[in-house]
């Protein structure tokens, strides 16, 4: 008698909040979702057109007689006379610490097949950085076949670490050099991938900056798919084959003079409480009316790491969303204020429906079970708009697995060298529970970020005041490290060698013709 009362309670209380979900308000949200599943689909589906793009060129190129498609589809670019011209290029690779995959993506990185002049600057705080020996030992092995140097660049007092390194490794380059890219150390650049940037900033003298996006690999766990699931709406964004208005820090590629002469007064504002090198360059090119342009084809492989927890996951989210509380100019400001309310909006508009549906489809379900026709009109409305949020969702999920396809399969002819990437390890359960938990938690962490004005990023806490950062507290252990910037003993001298462009490409057609052998599956 007492579970039968505790089940008419339930029932009861379950009635009624479905027909809550059918008041006209909620009905707007349900609505409200649905077209934004919808707008979801639509961004993706359209990215996936301009990733298209540059598999064709592939292909085309590929039938023309150029094997090396992946490298530059007009083979015309492949001549002595145009190789010899290209501009001189520095690599700035910020450190910190060695994850699961910094390795294989740092090799990547420094093995580029780049026919011009490039050096690779990395960059550490200090020497006790497990990064520091790790890629000596890199460079060591390639001894003679790189140019490369790296930089202990000393704790940061006035800004974040990432800005302290990228600027001193600026500082460090060889004067020469037309332009300088900027690498964040988890990502795996493509053999091609610089000589595709430099061509497009040769094409197109008025880009400011020139960007790219990574396409995360989970590792399974519910905090990598999360991680996932944020980056893949942004990366719609950055799916444009040209002019954009986002960027992404892990890949930047800028005119080396504009740092030297510090137009737009950049390098004085990220020096001087920068917290974010995106969002402040991307301030100064929308305050300056400059060009932000994404290529189609710059779009890299990101393997997330086997141990990203939840916690990490909400650490990673928290950096995210604290992006938004730094800035340099009061329309900057109010550009991250229209940011933080329209994502929070919009986040919690993608959840509830979602949470409405499961309500609509419990109140169905309990209405059969107990065979009671009282409720028919009811739960037949919630089961009209629940099948509606069900199936925009459905078309969100297939566009975005289409997607991610297209992506892969761009990714694996960029880089034939490397054993062909699969979506089939994704787990498209987890993704749509990502999709409801990132959703979720992206307002809550917004709106701590705002309250609390401080972020631990890599063990390092920084409290921000009007936008900028100014103060730095580090761990005890760290206190006592050298913040003199120094360079590395012997690697400037040992290893300014260089390997010659067309053994490089040799090496990499002979791995070409033999992945050909063996069609990779998709």
């Amino acid at each position: 008698m007492e579970a039968g009362s505790l089940w008419h309670c339930f029932d009861a209380w379950l009635f009624w909040l479905s027909a809550a979900c059918c008041h006209p308000l909620a009905v707007f949200f349900q609505i409200q979702g649905c077209l934004i599943y919808l707008t979801l689909a639509a961004g993706w589906a359209y990215a996936s057109i301009t990733r298209s793009r540059e598999i064709c060129k592939i292909h085309e190129g590929e039938k023309r007689g150029n094997s090396l498609a992946f490298l530059y589809p007009n083979v015309k670019d492949l001549d002595h006379s145009a190789q010899k011209n290209l501009p001189r290029v520095a690599i700035v690779m910020p450190l910190k610490g060695v994850g699961d995959h910094n390795l294989g993506n740092w090799r990547s990185q420094v093995i580029s097949l780049y026919g011009g002049h490039v050096e690779f600057i990395f960059v550490v705080e200090s020497t006790n950085d497990p990064a520091y020996e790790a890629i000596h030992q890199i460079l060591r092995e390639l001894e003679g076949q790189v140019e490369a140097k790296v930089l202990v660049a000393g704790l940061s007092t006035t800004c974040s670490q990432k800005i302290h390194n990228q600027l001193a490794g600026v500082e460090a380059m060889h004067k020469e050099c037309k332009y300088v890219l900027f690498l964040d150390d988890d990502i795996q650049l493509h053999p091609g991938s610089i000589g595709a940037l430099v061509s497009e900033m040769e094409e197109n003298p008025k880009i400011f900056v020139l960007t790219g996006y990574p396409f995360d690999i989970p590792s399974g766990t519910l905090g990598s798919y999360c991680i996932y699931e944020y980056h893949m709406p942004c990366s719609i964004g950055f799916a444009t084959g040209g002019r954009t208005f986002f960027l992404w820090g892990g890949c930047m590629m800028m005119h080396a003079q504009d740092f030297w002469t510090d137009r737009y007064g950049m390098v004085t504002g990220l020096r001087n409480g920068g917290y974010s090198d995106d969002m402040t360059l991307a301030a100064v090119a929308g305050a300056n009316g400059r060009m932000i342009s994404s290529p189609g084809m710059a779009v890299f492989i990101h393997p997330l790491g086997k141990n990203l927890t939840f916690s990490k996951y909400w650490n990673y989210l928290r950096k995210q969303t604290f992006v938004l509380e730094s800035y340099n100019t009061n329309v900057n400001w109010m550009m991250n204020r229209a940011l933080f309310f329209s994502h929070c909006w919009l986040s919690w508009s993608f959840v509830l429906p979602i949470l409405m549906t499961l309500v609509h489809l419990t109140a169905a379900l309990r209405s059969i079970l107990c065979c009671s026709g009282d409720n028919y009109v009811l739960y037949s409305c919630g089961l009209v708009l629940a099948s509606l949020v069900i199936i925009c969702i459905s078309l969100e999920l297939l566009s975005l697995r289409h997607l991610s396809t297209v992506v892969i399969k761009l990714c694996n002819m960029l880089s034939p060298e490397r054993t062909p990437v699969s979506l089939h390890s994704y787990n498209w359960c987890l993704i749509f529970i990502a999709m409801v938990v990132d959703n979720f938690l992206y307002p809550v962490s917004a709106v701590y970020s705002h309250t609390v004005q401080f972020i631990d990023w890599a063990g390092v806490r920084y409290h921000l005041r009007k936008g900028k950062v100014f103060q730095i507290i580090r761990p005890k252990q760290c206190i006592n490290a050298s913040s003199q910037v120094t360079q590395s003993k012997g690697l400037t001298k040992a290893l300014m060698h260089r390997v010659p462009f067309w053994s490089s490409v040799s090496q990499a057609y002979m791995r070409h013709q033999n992945r050909l052998i063996k069609p990779a599956a998709y």
